[in-house]
């Protein structure tokens, strides 16, 4: 089959690797017909994410046709169209049975290694290091899911993939990352990043309660979608933002701040010339330029949520406003598990639009094409989608 495999920073090749086979007795098969580029995907092409190897499949954002299943798959059968959640989870530790499906105990092989890096180990991902298990991703033209049992969930007849591949990853991590915020009636909710999770997570906001949702980015591209879901904008290359949400909010700031950005995030002046400045030189390995930001601006007693990737270790976080002002954290990789049925529903419904971030679609010959134009923001490029 082919698949989109890293190779090095920024070297990503379409090659010809085996098909995969059912390996236990409770994984699928799939044959992928959509799959995208996720923001948090270019942290492994601009090589921020270690333990990646020359030949990983890359992706974890997919969909598509069940053509095998192991002898201990009963809710599945050949010919059911599914969407597979990014996180691989058992359904039978401690945490799946609590509903923390992105920290499962058993789908990391590798949990050691992240052990030595973390603490503890989350979850295995597809297509996200060897770090988090070395699993196969899915932009290629086939997958193998283990614990199929647990994670796909079927979609009905007449849906077409674009309305609901987004179920894989960014759509629950947007809500998980609004639902974290705690929101009530009239809040005022803001959120770092208008790519797709920040435009899902507007849309959440929303949904919960929010009275008004501030979005913060510099494409004009991204800033226009946030204006069509409603939100009021910010340019931070044009404006001082603290200052900025403050004048918004009365000098209170924002009940709720959302870091939809993460381990890459970009800045003005000398705090994001010091963050650039110690990754290049491998002193710092993420940039929490959005993150310090939401934690200074968020109104005392306020929730801060965390949904951008960050891998490793940050500097100059203000601890002391953390600390001193009640802030509440809420962070972690989607419980996608949790939310895909719910969130079915809703899309069924008409309550979010899954489709309006989509600006490519693309052959899956040319993901590498598709991963520099979106690392650029070449040609307004805000989200990927591949056809294997």
């Amino acid at each position: 089959m082919k698949a989109n495999c890293w190779h090095g920073k920024h070297d990503l090749r379409v090659d010809t690797v085996p098909d995969p086979k059912i390996l236990n007795p409770r994984d699928a098969i799939v044959r992928i017909t959509s799959t995208a580029i996720c923001g948090s995907d270019l942290h492994l092409y601009n090589g921020f994410v270690p333990t990646m190897e020359k030949g990983d499949i890359l992706g974890h954002e997919f969909m598509g046709e069940i053509v095998d299943v192991g002898s201990k798959i009963t809710n599945l059968k050949i010919g059911d169209r599914v969407v597979v959640p990014f996180p691989i989870a058992c359904g039978n530790c401690f945490f799946c049975q609590e509903k923390l499906f992105s920290v499962c105990e058993n789908s990391n092989p590798n949990a050691a290694m992240a052990e030595k890096m973390w603490g503890h180990s989350p979850a295995g991902i597809f297509g996200y290091s060897h770090l988090t298990g070395g699993y196969a991703g899915g932009q290629a033209e086939y997958a193998r899911v283990p614990y199929a049992d647990v994670g796909p969930l079927k979609i009905p007849d007449g849906m077409p993939d674009e309305d609901v591949l987004f179920l894989s990853d960014i759509l629950p991590t947007g809500y998980m990352a609004a639902e974290n915020c705690d929101i009530e009636p009239g809040d005022v909710v803001a959120i770092w990043g208008c790519g797709p999770v920040g435009l899902f997570a507007i849309q959440s906001a929303f949904l919960l309660g929010a009275e008004r949702v501030i979005a913060i980015d510099r494409f004009p591209e991204r800033l226009d979608m946030a204006r069509g879901l409603k939100a009021e904008t910010i340019n931070y290359e044009e404006t001082a933002v603290l200052d900025e949400l403050k004048s918004m909010t009365g000098g209170r700031g924002p009940d709720a701040c959302i870091d939809a950005v993460g381990m890459e995030a970009h800045g003005v002046g000398m705090i994001a010339a010091y963050d650039r400045f110690k990754q290049a030189l491998k002193m710092e390995t993420d940039r929490p330029t959005a993150l310090r930001e939401a934690l200074m601006a968020c109104r005392n007693g306020g929730n801060v949520s965390i949904a951008g990737v960050y891998g490793g270790f940050v500097d100059k976080i203000p601890f002391g406003s953390i600390m001193n002002r009640s802030l509440t954290i809420k962070t972690g990789q989607t419980h996608v598990q949790r939310y895909m049925q719910p969130l079915l529903e809703r899309i069924q419904k008409g309550e979010f639009d899954s489709t309006c971030m989509i600006t490519h679609r693309l052959p899956l010959s040319e993901a590498p094409k598709g991963y520099d134009m979106f690392m650029k923001k070449q040609d307004n490029c805000v989200k990927v989608v591949l056809k294997p």
